[in-house]
């Protein structure tokens, strides 16, 4: 690493070290704060380019970058429809016998082997086609598992690659790629062990695609635009929830494989159109010191016009506001989450933010992997709980420059919580009535959504730059955990609902209480390094009027 010059010369130098390895002297904390990037690259593209006469547009760029939410969603909850136990029905032989018409009867299990038999051809599910309908839950529930596992195994090992080494544009690529590829390849699966290994890689290849989608189409616009542009991948995810039920009904009667053959084949054009198409984050190259190419694209997505003079934004190396020098090749590909656990103001916003998504991800992925335990329709249900996604989407898309991101948090994880223990006490009162737990189930499942949104949403505001993606990352791990932990708990709640409703509703409700002491960040402008959003906050810090001592945590 460089030796850092602390002189007031270098004021503007200091500030954009990746890894500072010196503490501010109090007379540069009383020193104007220097021009950020982000100044200047909102000078260039701040205003929204909606149609170009190319695929530059910001509009294209955004959108085709947050189509990769079709297919993640895709891939997260097909194992709705593909790991379902089919109906069946008693055969005609044995209808009358005593021991098909008995209570008992309703486990599968329970009855010889030719009184039973499928409604549909057994291809139509693993658990028919492989005879899993009396295997333990540990066997059921493993390819969902091995699916989030994955998710969390690559996620932690891809995620600072798109920080680092790869960047944003080829990480999204190379995770749809994998994805695709391993989606078709899980439909020649010969058995449930090979079928759980090809959905471990599957969830491993999609792990960083939320978080590079994210990440890339904020950067690529201006403030203005970042919240609303964010919540674009939003839409793409629950378009893809909903095609799932779509597809499923469809294909009704017919092969489970034929649901990872559709989803895998445009998933892989998408990545072709991804590789040709889509521009890497100019924020990003500049970190990394490669300024020709983010003047280059800088220049390529800018509006057409200037509103300030009628003419076309002028992009040139003076414009931008340093001389970086490109980093070394040798440099740690975890160094931005080594540098996020160093710094105690880093660590305790990224421990909170990470409390808060692990409860959220046990509703957001557990409520749609237990609709089967409702008395209601499979495939409407999950319908109904893909259109969920539309409002959420639409409230954080139209009042997310209006909501405080911590009360937004706190009222969200608190009603999703409430809905799922309501959930747990209706049960526990026998009111077993489908159409009205459904009613809860979706005002629960909801409320995660709106709460996962701004959770997003405020990671990115919390966070610089160098470590944006990183620290997105690890939140979506902590959600990911949650979705590991889901399909134990759905399982245990097959029994005893306490065990998913209840503890769905009691976790989301304590995890959302963890913003508390985060600050509020509407309205803030992004920073690039460690430095300015160090000084940012101890600046803040004093004109809110706290005790200097309190500033020693972010200089640590």
């Amino acid at each position: 690493m460089r030796e850092q010059n602390t002189g007031p010369l270098h004021m503007a130098e200091s500030t954009r070290q990746l890894l500072p390895g010196s503490n501010f002297p109090e007379s540069q904390l009383r020193q104007p704060p220097p021009i950020t990037l982000d100044d200047k690259i909102e000078r260039c593209i701040g205003n929204f380019s909606w149609a170009q006469a190319s695929s530059d547009t910001q509009f294209f760029q955004a959108a085709l970058v947050s189509f990769s939410g079709v297919f993640d969603a895709q891939q997260t909850f097909i194992t709705v429809f593909t790991d379902s136990e089919p109906k069946w029905h008693c055969t005609e032989s044995h209808r009358i016998d005593s021991f098909c018409n008995s209570p008992t009867a309703a486990d599968v299990c329970s009855l010889p082997g030719d009184a039973w038999s499928w409604d549909f051809s057994p291809t139509v599910s693993i658990i028919s086609e492989w005879g899993l309908q009396c295997a333990g839950s540990f066997v059921v529930g493993l390819p969902a598992s091995s699916f989030f596992v994955g998710c969390l195994i690559g996620g932690l090992i891809l995620s600072t690659l798109a920080d680092s080494s790869l960047g944003r544009k080829n990480m999204l690529f190379m995770s749809c790629l994998v994805m695709s590829l391993s989606s078709m390849l899980t439909a020649f699966s010969t058995n449930i062990w090979v079928y759980a290994v090809m959905r471990f890689v599957n969830g491993f290849g999609r792990a960083t695609i939320g978080t590079c989608a994210l990440v890339l189409s904020t950067e690529l616009v201006g403030n203005k635009w970042r919240g609303r542009i964010g919540i674009m991948s939003f839409f793409g995810f629950m378009l893809g929830f909903l095609s799932l039920p779509i597809m499923a009904f469809i294909n009704q009667g017919n092969s489970w494989r034929n649901l990872y053959l559709w989803t895998s084949i445009p998933t892989i054009i998408y990545s072709v159109l991804v590789r040709i198409f889509v521009r890497e984050s100019p924020r990003w190259l500049l970190v990394k010191g490669r300024k020709e190419e983010a003047v280059s694209i800088l220049q390529s997505i800018a509006s057409p016009t200037d509103n300030n003079n009628g003419g076309r934004v002028n992009v040139s190396f003076s414009s931008l506001p340093f001389e970086q020098e490109p980093e070394g090749p040798n440099v740690n590909i975890y160094a931005a989450v080594k540098i996020l656990v160093q710094k105690r103001w880093a660590l305790r916003r990224l421990s909170a933010v990470m409390a808060v998504a692990f409860g959220i991800g046990l509703v957001y992925y557990g409520m749609p992997l237990a609709l089967s335990n409702l008395n209601f329709n499979v495939y409407l249900s999950a319908a109904f709980n893909a259109l969920m996604d539309l409002p959420a989407n639409l409230i954080t898309f139209f009042l997310v420059d209006k909501l405080s991101r911590k009360k937004a948090l706190i009222g969200f994880t608190a009603m999703g919580g409430v809905s799922s223990l309501l959930i747990f006490i209706q049960h526990n009162l026998t009111l077993h009535n489908g159409a009205s737990q459904l009613v809860l189930e979706l005002v629960s499942y909801f409320s995660a959504c709106s709460a996962f949104n701004m959770e997003l949403i405020y990671t990115i505001e919390l966070f610089p730059a160098c470590v944006r993606n990183s620290a997105i990352a690890m939140a979506r791990q902590a959600l990911v955990l949650g979705g590991v932990f889901s399909p134990v708990m759905v399982a245990a709640g097959r029994r005893n609902v306490f065990w998913s409703y209840g503890l769905f509703g009691l976790i989301i409700l304590v995890s959302g209480l963890f913003v508390i002491g985060l600050p509020e960040t509407r309205g803030s402008v992004l920073c690039d390094t460690m430095d300015e959003e160090e000084y940012k906050e101890r600046t803040q810090r004093r004109y809110d009027g706290v005790h200097d001592d309190e500033d020693d945590l972010l200089l640590a």
